[in-house]
């Protein structure tokens, strides 16, 4: 776990932010919602909080969430709402955080847990804050690596950037930057990507209003990369989302050809919209897949079509460490059934000599290699060009995999 500078640790804990703390967590708790969107609120009803305050609750809260397992293991309580602040207490010992006593304290028993920190974790699954079903899956499909794994995974994310390439250049977006003592850093080998050295609220800065730049991990930058699109061509993003990877095409595209957007959720097409217009890009289409019709219409039109397929997530848990809770064997299984369903029907719309690319952000064979191989054994049409599977412990960046394949009929 984080180990907290010797500032905040001085810093004052006061009541409401304890009781903010545990509003958060029984919100998370007892409705099942997403970790940020529930800090999104909390911040929202709390704010009075300054920016420390509201760094030291996010901390908190992730981080609790992420190393679950281990609270359990030192309140030897369920993460339920009646211990939510056994839990508080814990993280605040552990990291050697003071903090004045509060009523809602008196029921937890500092010194036995105090006295757990000192006992072996009970499994290989408690060690990585895993449940047990995810570390048998791993060990059956990750043998060798899982455990280096989920040490990365564990970690917290950096923050990178992509350069929207339409409006200005790496350099003088670092520039632009720095003028407000925000320092961003080039990566080897990824040429639109830009790590922030410090973190910062970047999305209150005019430079990404102004469509300068969009937040995106350097694996997820790969996809486009290795997809290759050229100005003119024709593209179909077929599970474009809220187009993180649309964008990027277009940027390489320079506005020039024409990108399908497709998805079967709307909302997420219109956040789309949104955002291509602050990137200033004009040559995406989007449109909802409400039938068959969508994908029969398009057959044999496009130069590349890209699959960012639904997938576990296995791949982006440092980002969101409250998915490994929601996730389960069934999920799984349901996501690899609707993976080979849409690389059959969406392989439909690749013209001849037109590049299929499939990507997941999951660590799993069993969504990535294993659906390529069973793909091409029942299509004999495509042949794989190349295939990157992306780990986090060898990139430093999220897990990922791609495949590149060639219609050749």
């Amino acid at each position: 776990m984080k180990q907290f500078t010797k500032s905040q640790t001085k810093m004052k804990l006061h009541k409401n932010i304890l009781i903010g703390l545990h509003n958060a967590f029984a919100e998370a708790m007892q409705d099942n919602k997403y970790a940020d969107k529930v800090l999104e609120r909390t911040f929202k009803s709390n704010k009075k909080w300054g920016a420390k305050d509201r760094a030291f609750v996010s901390e908190v809260f992730y981080e609790i969430i992420r190393w679950k397992r281990h609270f359990e293991h030192f309140t030897q309580k369920p993460f339920e709402t009646d211990y939510i602040y056994h839990y508080i207490v814990a993280y605040l010992l552990f990291h050697k955080i003071p903090f004045e006593a509060i009523p809602d304290f008196k029921t937890v028993y500092i010194k036995k847990i105090k006295e757990n920190f000192k006992k072996p974790f009970p499994s290989i699954a408690v060690k990585y804050s895993i449940p047990d079903w995810l570390q048998q899956r791993f060990e059956k499909e990750l043998p060798k690596s899982w455990q280096k794994e989920m040490e990365m995974l564990n970690q917290k994310a950096e923050v990178i950037l992509r350069v929207n390439t339409i409006k200005t250049t790496p350099k003088k977006l670092i520039e632009r930057l720095a003028e407000d003592n925000i320092t961003l850093t080039t990566i080897p080998n990824y040429p639109d990507a830009l790590r922030l050295e410090r973190k910062r609220n970047l999305f209150l800065h005019d430079s990404f209003k102004e469509g300068l730049f969009e937040v995106q991990d350097a694996s997820s930058q790969k996809v486009a990369q290795i997809a290759q699109p050229k100005p003119g061509m024709k593209v179909i993003d077929a599970c474009a989302g809220a187009g993180g990877k649309t964008l990027h095409l277009a940027s390489m595209m320079q506005n020039k050809g024409s990108i399908i957007a497709l998805d079967i959720y709307d909302w997420k097409l219109q956040e789309l919209k949104k955002r291509a217009k602050r990137n200033g890009i004009h040559n995406i289409t989007t449109k909802v897949i409400e039938d068959t019709k969508v994908i029969k219409r398009l057959h044999q039109s496009a130069d590349i079509v890209l699959i960012d397929a639904p997938c576990s997530g296995t791949g982006v848990l440092r980002r969101n460490p409250d998915a490994k809770w929601k996730l389960d064997t069934d999920f799984i299984e349901r996501m690899i059934t609707i993976q080979k369903d849409i690389l059959q029907r969406y392989a439909s719309m690749v013209k001849t000599q037109g590049s299929l690319v499939y990507a997941t952000c999951s660590l799993l064979p069993s969504e990535n290699a294993e659906q390529i191989q069973h793909f091409l054994d029942n299509n004999s049409q495509f042949k794989l060009l190349e295939m990157h599977t992306i780990l986090p412990s060898q990139s430093g960046f999220d897990g990922f995999f791609i495949a590149k394949m060639e219609r050749i009929e």
